[in-house]
């Protein structure tokens, strides 16, 4: 089984993650992006939803193993290679020229609660796992175009409590919030209404395309300015 997979459902292009914890390094960058390629290059997809296989996890956000290894050797260079290499992913689903719905089945954390930020919609799943930024409480903090990402998806009163606190949200809150579109009951429910939503679109993909230019142009550029020296302070973890 490979890191990250997809299958066709109908209009859909459904996006498995496959490694667990689903944590993003360098492999999980290569992986996914190719992956979104690859539907792309599908003409009969009209929207991608992407979910996981672990029935507890979504995503876990940054790989603490790979990156402590890299602050251990000072790569400093390897370290802000990846930190915009997960800006390509957010770009890349930013301005994907089809809707991307994130169907959220478990615990999803820091840099993988950012990626579902980026989706275009997000479900979760009721009955099992917390969104939540950890970044306050381990000394990362968010780049300025993660910043902007997330205050796309949050009313910016909930992202600052959620950014301050580090505390884990379920998906009832979440709704509540409108941060997600539904917290569904169960994993089967969560799947069932993330591809009922999907199939609604069928909107051609080069004004689809503009239409998520126009509407995240500003967050683009944002991610695009971001100077290096914001990488500097990953080294209050070292």
């Amino acid at each position: 089984m490979s890191e990250i997979e997809w299958k066709k459902a109908d209009t859909v292009g459904i996006i498995i993650m496959n490694n667990g914890e689903n944590r993003h390094n360098p492999a999980f960058i290569r992986s996914l992006l190719g992956t979104l390629d690859e539907i792309e290059r599908n003409p009969d997809i009209s929207a991608v939803v992407i979910s996981s296989s672990d029935p507890k996890n979504w995503s876990q956000g940054i790989d603490l193993q790979w990156i402590t290894e890299a602050m251990t050797k000072n790569d400093l260079q390897a370290i802000r290679d990846f930190m915009y290499g997960l800006n390509k992913i957010f770009r890349r689903i930013l301005l994907y020229p089809m809707p991307v719905i994130a169907a959220i089945n478990g615990h999803t954390f820091g840099d993988g609660s950012i990626m579902a930020c980026a989706c275009d919609f997000r479900f979760m799943k009721a009955d099992r796992g917390f969104f939540c930024f950890p970044e306050i409480d381990i000394s990362i903090p968010f780049l300025p175009g993660m910043l902007a990402i997330v205050k796309k998806a949050i009313p910016y009163y909930k992202l600052e409590e959620l950014v301050f606190s580090g505390k884990r949200t379920g998906a009832a809150e979440l709704e509540a919030h409108h941060v997600i579109i539904r917290a569904c009951e169960n994993e089967e429910a969560l799947m069932r209404e993330t591809l009922a939503f999907a199939k609604t679109f069928t909107k051609k993909r080069a004004i689809f395309c503009e239409m998520k230019k126009r509407l995240h142009g500003t967050i683009i550029d944002i991610m695009e300015k971001e100077d290096p020296a914001y990488i500097e302070p990953l080294q209050l973890m070292m």
